[in-house]
């Protein structure tokens, strides 16, 4: 019996010549797709030989075309897929332990569901049910929780003037104690988001979480330059300035009060009457305490924020790099829309793999194995 083949010349033909290099599929994983064939090829007319064209299925494919972004031809992309056309020059041997070389180690080829069986490295173990990335996200923004929550009891300690002199800080550094106090609200409020991405797998709330880490570091290190810069730049002539102007007669008795002092270089200078500062009073000028006082709480101001930036840069860190693979599942799970598999293309690679049956198995064998498929599939082709 002949078992060659002839394949019609027809615009459809060539199309199908054209994409034979790269929609080639091997038949083990097409043997349940296969196509519809030309029930006169086997007729008279072409000399008894088999023709095999692209089938038509009607219901299958729809006037508007297909509904997924496809090539210029109108085949999905999917049809250019081999799992074979990975490139040897990604091979590498390795060596063994006792010195011997080993065989080269093939790169996985394809996909499918051998992808995601056990012992593979995107599928998670039995007692391993967290990725590494999230557990970094997990000690990450834990970090993240204690100094915030650490920063604002203590900002809310200050508030509450429950420190010695803290009236001072709430006098005197008002300034730097509200954006502090942003600062601490944003770290909470960051870490709160952080724990429901981590929780959930969420990675909206985590594309949320990292972007609130930026804003958290620039009021992070703002009350840290403010107060380093005023430490270091003319803090004395600062002093003199505020005490004169900016802290008007109710500041000056709050800070005398506090620092148990009396005017600001005796009781006759710029000084505020109160029960205990009056002209005959002993209490000695509020300038030299009260300057020593700032320079020790601007410098433990500044040093605690710049201590705590390398921390909230690993944090950063952690959550550019990690918060995408929070799970094992890569991007949202979905086939891209261009390389979804679309009817035109179904036709293809079962016209392709019914041309490769009859080449390798015979006419005979090709008829009687399309017939059979297609009482399977409930496929009938016009």
């Amino acid at each position: 019996m002949d078992n060659s083949f002839v394949i019609q010349d027809s615009p459809r033909s060539s199309r199908r010549a054209s994409i034979a290099g790269s929609a080639y599929s091997a038949a083990g994983s097409t043997r349940h797709m296969l196509a519809e064939y030309n029930e006169n090829s086997s007729g008279g007319g072409n000399g008894g030989k088999l023709h095999l064209d692209v089938p038509r299925y009607t219901g299958l494919s729809t006037s508007s075309g297909p509904s997924s972004p496809t090539s210029a031809s109108g085949l999905s992309l999917s049809v250019n897929y081999l799992p074979s056309k990975f490139s040897s020059n990604i091979l590498k041997s390795r060596t063994g332990k006792k010195g011997g070389d080993a065989a080269l180690a093939m790169p996985k080829q394809g996909g499918g569901l051998a992808a995601f069986k056990a012992g593979e490295q995107r599928m998670g173990g039995k007692n391993l049910k967290w990725t590494k990335f999230k557990w970094i996200l997990f000690v990450a923004n834990l970090a993240l929780s204690l100094y915030s929550l650490g920063a604002m009891i203590i900002i809310l300690l200050t508030w509450f003037d429950a420190w010695q002199n803290a009236d001072v800080l709430r006098v005197a550094n008002r300034p730097e104690l509200i954006v502090s106090t942003i600062a601490a609200s944003l770290g909470m409020l960051t870490s709160v988001i952080g724990w429901a991405g981590i929780l959930l797998n969420n990675r909206m709330f985590l594309a949320i979480y990292t972007l609130c880490t930026w804003i958290t570091f620039a009021f992070l290190v703002t009350p840290g330059y403010i107060t380093y810069r005023k430490n270091t730049y003319n803090l004395e002539g600062k002093i003199n300035a505020q005490w004169s102007r900016n802290l008007g007669a109710l500041g000056r008795m709050r800070i005398q009060d506090q620092l148990q002092c009396c005017g600001y270089y005796s009781p006759f200078v710029e000084a505020t009457v109160s029960q205990t500062c009056y002209a005959r009073s002993i209490l000695p000028g509020c300038k030299k305490p009260f300057l020593e006082y700032e320079e020790k709480i601007l410098t433990r101001w500044f040093t605690i924020a710049f201590a705590i930036v390398p921390a909230h840069l690993l944090v950063m860190l952690a959550a550019l790099l990690c918060s995408n693979h929070v799970t094992y599942r890569f991007g949202k799970g979905m086939m891209p829309e261009a390389y979804r598999m679309n009817m035109g293309s179904m036709a293809v690679i079962m016209d392709q793999y019914a041309n490769q049956l009859a080449e390798q198995y015979g006419s005979d064998v090709a008829a009687r194995v399309l017939e059979r498929s297609k009482s399977n599939l409930n496929i009938s082709g016009r």
